[in-house]
C-alpha cells in the first residue's frame, strides 16, 4: 500500500521524499486533488500539522510533517539503505549536508525569493544578506564539489537529493546564469542531478531561470465602505468624438545572429547531417569521404575539445549523463553545429573528449556565452593540412574503435 504525501504537484520540498522513495522502492503517491490554501487549511489536515504547512505524510503509525523528516522516513523504510551511506562517518557526513543544504542554502534562497513575490515584507538590506549569505554558501559548496562528484562518497545519497531540491527552487526562480556561473563545480554538479532519471521522473525537465521576479507589493486591503452620498444628477453631458489612435510603433525587427551573415558557404550544414544520419554501410567510403567533400574551411571550422576533470568520471552512469546535459544544453547552436562527444575507457577514470563544427572561423560567441559547459573543456582547433588530426576527425566522426588504443563506453552525437 503506497503512503500518502499531501502537498501540490509542484511542491519542491515534497520532491525529496518523491525521488528518495523511487531509490528506495518505496510507494509514495501525492494525494489527488490537493489544492493549496484548501486541502491545507481542513481539520483533518490540521490535526496532522496543526500549522497548515505541506508536505505532509501519512503512514500506518501517523503523520510526519517537515519535508526533511519525511525523507528521512522515506529513506529509512529500505534496510541498509544506500542512500544514508555504507558507514557511520559516511552517515554523519550526510546528515552534515542535509542541515547545510536546510540551514546555509534552501533558507537563504527562500530569503531572497519569497519577499520578491509578496508573501513577505521586501526589504533591500535583507535582501542583500540573504544573497550574501548564499553566495557564501554556494562558494563553499563549489570548494567541495571540485573534487567530488557527489556530497558524499562515489553514489547518490540522501545529501544530494536534499541538496538538489533546495538548489531546484533557486535555479527555477531567482538564480539566473549570470549569478550562478561564478560556481561552475556546482552548475555541473546541480545539472548533473537534475538529469538522473530518478530525479528526472519527479521534478521533470529543468529551466534556469532567465531573470529574477520583480519585487510584488501585497494588495492593500480594502477599505470599508462609506455611506453613499446624495449626488445630484446632473444632465447628460454630449457625447465627445473619441480622440484618434496613436499611431503605434511597429516592432523592432529581431537583431539576426551574427553567423547568419557570413557570405554563403558551398557547405550546407543540413545535407551534411542526413547524409551523416542515412549512411548505414561502408561509412568510410560514404559518410567520411562525403564530409571532406563538403567541408568549407573558409565557411566552417573543426574543434577537439577535451574534458578538464576527467579524474571525477568515476562513474559511468554520471559520467555519460554529464555528457548528455552539456548536448541538450547545446540546443542553441543546433542550427550552426555539428557534434561528436565520446566518453573513453574500458574503466574508470573514463575520459571525455569531442569534435565539433562551427559555422565561422571561430566558435560562436553565443554559444561561450550561453553554455556554461564550454569553460569545463579545453578547445583546440583542428589543423586539417596535418593529416594526422584531420585522421582524428574521421575516426571521431565514425564511433572508430579502439580510439587511441581505448575502448568506447559510449559515443553521442549532435546534429
Amino acid at each position: 500500500m503506497a503512503l500518502a504525501l499531501h502537498a501540490g504537484s509542484t511542491n519542491q520540498n515534497a520532491s525529496k521524499a518523491l525521488i528518495a522513495a523511487e531509490y528506495s522502492g518505496v510507494e509514495v503517491e501525492l494525494v489527488k486533488d490537493f489544492e493549496m490554501g484548501v486541502s491545507n487549511k481542513t481539520p483533518g489536515f490540521l490535526k496532522m500539522n496543526p500549522i497548515g504547512k505541506v508536505p505532509v505524510l501519512e503512514t500506518p503509525d501517523g503523520p510526519i510533517f517537515e519535508s526533511n523528516a519525511i525523507a528521512r522516513y522515506v529513506t529509512r523504510l529500505k534496510a541498509d539503505n544506500p542512500l544514508y551511506g555504507s558507514s557511520l562517518i559516511e552517515y554523519a557526513h550526510i546528515e552534515q549536508w542535509i542541515d547545510f543544504a536546510s540551514l546555509e542554502v534552501g533558507s537563504n534562497i527562500l530569503r531572497w525569493f519569497v519577499p520578491r513575490i509578496g508573501f513577505a515584507v521586501y526589504l533591500a538590506p535583507a535582501e542583500e544578506a540573504a544573497i550574501s549569505a548564499l553566495q557564501r554558501a554556494l562558494d563553499a559548496l563549489n570548494k567541495h564539489l571540485a573534487s567530488n562528484t557527489y556530497l558524499v562518497g562515489h553514489s547518490v545519497t540522501l545529501a544530494d537529493i536534499v541538496m538538489t531540491c533546495n538548489l531546484a527552487l533557486g535555479y527555477s526562480r531567482v538564480m539566473t546564469k549570470s549569478f550562478t556561473s561564478v560556481f561552475p563545480n556546482v552548475e555541473r554538479y546541480f545539472w548533473t542531478m537534475v538529469n538522473q532519471p530518478n530525479f528526472k521522473k519527479v521534478l521533470g525537465e529543468m529551466k534556469q531561470t532567465e531573470s529574477i521576479p520583480p519585487v510584488s507589493k501585497k494588495p492593500s486591503q480594502p477599505k470599508a465602505a462609506e455611506p453613499k452620498k446624495e449626488v445630484k444628477k446632473e444632465a447628460p453631458k454630449p457625447k465627445e468624438e473619441p480622440a484618434p489612435a496613436e499611431e503605434v510603433e511597429a516592432p523592432k525587427p529581431k537583431p539576426k545572429n551574427p553567423l547568419d551573415l557570413l557570405p554563403p558557404s558551398k557547405m550546407v550544414l543540413d545535407e551534411w547531417k542526413r547524409l551523416y544520419s542515412n549512411t548505414k554501410r561502408n561509412f568510410r567510403e560514404v559518410a567520411i569521404k562525403g564530409f571532406w567533400d563538403m567541408y568549407d574551411p573558409e565557411g566552417y571550422s573543426l574543434w577537439f575539445c577535451d574534458y578538464k576533470y576527467n579524474e571525477e568520471n568515476t562513474v559511468s552512469f554520471v559520467t555519460m549523463n554529464k555528457v548528455s546535459g552539456f548536448l541538450q544544453r547545446m540546443d542553441l547552436a543546433r542550427k550552426y553545429a555539428f557534434g561528436k562527444m565520446l566518453v573513453i575507457g574500458s574503466e574508470p577514470p573514463f575520459k571525455v573528449k569531442g569534435l565539433w563544427l562551427f559555422r565561422g572561423p571561430e566558435i560562436p560567441q553565443f554559444v561561450l556565452d550561453e553554455c556554461y559547459d564550454m569553460e569545463l573543456y579545453e578547445w583546440t582547433k583542428v589543423d586539417i593540412n596535418d593529416e594526422a588530426q584531420k585522421e582524428r576527425v574521421s575516426q571521431m566522426i565514425e564511433d572508430y574503435e579502439p580510439f587511441e588504443g581505448e575502448a568506447l563506453l559510449d559515443a553521442k552525437c549532435f546534429k
